[in-house]
């Protein structure tokens, strides 16, 4: 892990709950192959990682080992919790992964795990598989159980409540690795690739995280004029426009972007979380009828909504809401600087585009050449 400087302090990276679970995984496997070991590496989206085994656990024909949630410094409810996987092999090949004490349940439609299956996010669920299948002894299987002592009363602190997910935290991650999220230094950092890109450029790509540069890689915007804003968008928004940029393409889900079409900025769920209210209105500019309205309304997820937006043909929802961020931008940044917009679900299907989005796209791509 690494450290991110700010003001003479160092701020420690951590390891996300995913990453926990694939190495405790995969330390059980090692265990029950006759090789138990204090510290595994994984593979995670930023390179190998290496994280200590804090417990291994004989019990019959299945050992349980654990692993402590280390955020480093940043602040998350998670943090200090033993992450465990109990495995027990198989002789049918295969990785079967679900989630016991303390892992959610998802009760309801529109998530990235399906209702009735553990709370395990699909990125997560990747990792675990692949590190478990790299030490399985040959022609062996094995059963993982994913489990957090303590998960269901932290989740009480988190939104899973609120999203239908019952009885225990979700593990999640999409690049292994938790950057400290001390506000001011995270900002300064992000702000450190604007300073470089200002040199020669006015223009570039905006994204929220590692799901958003995803999707902006395969539309060929070049990874050096990527940059991600995490939360702070309103923030990056005005270092762009003092040093000096014109342009940025907002690649984003519809999640984020309809907040900004809100005219929110800072795009934490604690700070500000207008999604409904927001689908609901342009919903109902769209024509839909209030009952229509009441139910986007009362939906949890942006996935429950564009399901329920479909059904009724409301489409032009999403154009809409296109045209009403680069307003919302327009208008934050003085009038000095200029959005375009790709807009995606979740999964990644496009919702939207700007009328001018394809001329930005093929500038950034060229440049990158």
């Amino acid at each position: 892990m690494g450290t991110v400087f700010y003001q003479g302090k160092q701020l420690r990276e951590g390891y996300t709950t995913g990453s926990c679970a694939a190495a405790a995984a995969k330390a059980a496997v090692l265990a029950l192959a006759g090789a138990p070991t204090q510290a595994v590496s994984i593979d995670t989206a930023r390179g190998p990682l290496s994280i200590p085994i804090a417990r291994t656990q004989v019990e019959g024909n299945q050992v349980v080992c654990a692993v402590i949630k280390d955020g480093g410094d940043d602040p998350d409810v998670t943090n200090g919790l033993e992450i465990c996987a109990q495995v027990r092999l198989t002789p049918e090949p295969g990785v079967t992964v679900d989630g016991g004490e303390g892992v959610g349940r998802v009760t309801r439609p529109g998530l990235k795990t399906p209702v009735g299956s553990a709370a395990i996010n699909p990125v997560p669920l990747r990792m675990i598989t692949a590190e478990v299948e790299k030490v399985l002894p040959r022609g062996q299987g094995a059963q993982v159980v994913i489990l957090v002592p303590g998960g269901e009363t932290v989740a009480a602190k988190t939104f899973n409540p609120r999203l239908g997910i019952v009885g225990g935290i979700s593990i999640l991650g999409t690049s292994g690795i938790v950057r400290p999220m001390s506000e001011e230094a995270y900002k300064e950092s992000l702000a450190l690739e604007l300073d470089l890109l200002a040199i020669d450029r006015q223009d570039c790509a905006f994204v929220f995280g590692e799901q958003g540069k995803r999707l902006a890689a395969e539309n060929g915007v070049p990874a050096s004029l990527c940059v991600v804003t995490s939360n702070f968008l309103g923030y990056m928004l005005d270092y762009a426009r003092y040093r000096g940029m014109k342009q940025v393409l907002l690649v984003g889900q519809l999640g984020k972007l309809c907040k900004v079409a809100a005219g929110v900025f800072h795009t934490h769920s604690r700070v500000a979380d207008a999604r409904m209210e927001t689908l609901a209105a342009f919903a109902a500019m769209e024509g839909a009828d209030r009952d229509t309205v009441c139910r986007i309304y009362r939906c949890l997820t942006t996935a429950e909504a564009v399901a329920l937006l479909e059904e009724k043909g409301l489409q032009g929802v999403y154009p809409r809401l296109v045209r009403r961020i680069q307003e919302r931008v327009c208008q934050y940044g003085y009038e000095e600087l200029e959005a375009e917009v790709l807009l995606y679900t979740d999964d990644g299907r496009r919702l939207a585009e700007s009328d001018g989005a394809a001329a930005l796209l093929t500038k950034l791509r060229n440049s990158g050449r």
